[in-house]
């Protein structure tokens, strides 16, 4: 996976476009112009657009037309949940819907008063969880463990534009700082999310069946719950047809409870939906280190 470096390029000045464009036109025309803006990242960006065309030639076994026009519904889908991203934490949730399929399972883990381990993916648009969270009036606190290292530029810009998060960010450092603060927000019975499905170049990772091909995955996620015998959740908030927002959050259930039986629990659920929400899976690089 050595085409992520733990960088999410383009990300802040994306986010300032959708922001410019809300602002300028409204959210309607912000939605049409999103036409050209994912035709231009179709046409401009080739070595992501190859990268998500093997993802649908190779990996899901779209016919290779199929797999080229899915590549452009693919950035225009991202280019959806990053608008709906800025429309929703600005306060305007009230223009989607949302439903909610497995929230039981959070308040049942918080009852566990032993925190939490939320394993999600770059799918779907979990940043809106606070929101979900807070439509069916729970108490529980957020803490997104991240790797991208623009994380102070982007949230500091959508603060700025939203307004503070209430959701805590946990960012991964070289000299394993943010050890203690994950280890404080589980003993506070706090929530920790992780989107296990990238790793950067100094963690410890394993090789797994994805999509019928190996991939590499940390470890570090799947050893911490299993080392402090944390409950696990899998967790997604998917973008669905009109404005509507679908969460799901299925508990681990474990026959054997080791890191690497997580991992292949994690690997089923994802799979299932990637399947179900092909669009919405946002790794635009070599994934598999393969285009052969």
């Amino acid at each position: 996976m050595a085409g992520w470096s733990g960088k999410s390029r383009g990300t802040l000045l994306t986010i300032r476009i959708y922001v410019f464009i809300i602002r300028s036109f409204g959210l309607y025309p912000a939605y049409f112009l999103l036409i050209f803006i994912a035709l231009y990242f179709f046409i401009f960006a080739p070595t992501s657009s190859r990268s998500m065309y093997y993802y649908f030639r190779r990996r899901l076994n779209y016919s290779g037309f199929s797999a080229f026009i899915n590549v452009y519904k693919t950035y225009f889908k991202y280019g959806k949940v990053q608008l709906d991203r800025v429309v929703i934490t600005a306060g305007m949730k009230d223009r989607y819907t949302f439903e909610f399929d497995g929230i039981k399972h959070i308040e049942n883990l918080r009852k566990l008063n032993k925190g939490g381990i939320l394993l999600t993916a770059h799918i779907g648009n979990f940043n809106l969880a606070k929101h979900f969270f807070d439509e069916k009036h729970t108490s529980a606190v957020i803490n997104l463990v991240i790797s991208d290292f623009e994380h102070e530029n982007i949230k500091n810009y959508m603060e700025s534009v939203t307004g503070q998060s209430a959701v805590k960010i946990i960012v991964l450092q070289k000299d394993l700082s943010h050890i203690f603060k994950m280890n404080q927000a589980l003993k506070n019975n706090e929530l920790l999310v992780f989107a296990a499905d990238r790793y950067l170049e100094e963690a410890k990772t394993w090789n797994a069946d994805f999509l019928g091909a190996k991939a590499k995955f940390p470890q570090g996620p799947f050893k911490l719950a299993i080392r402090n015998d944390i409950p696990v959740l899998f967790v997604h908030i998917m973008r669905e047809k009109n404005f509507h927002y679908h969460f799901y959050a299925r508990p681990y259930i474990p026959e054997k409870n080791t890191p690497k039986e997580v991992l292949k629990a994690y690997l089923e659920n994802l799979e299932k939906m990637v399947k179900k929400y092909p669009h919405q899976w946002y790794n635009f690089y070599d994934y598999w280190n393969d285009f052969s």
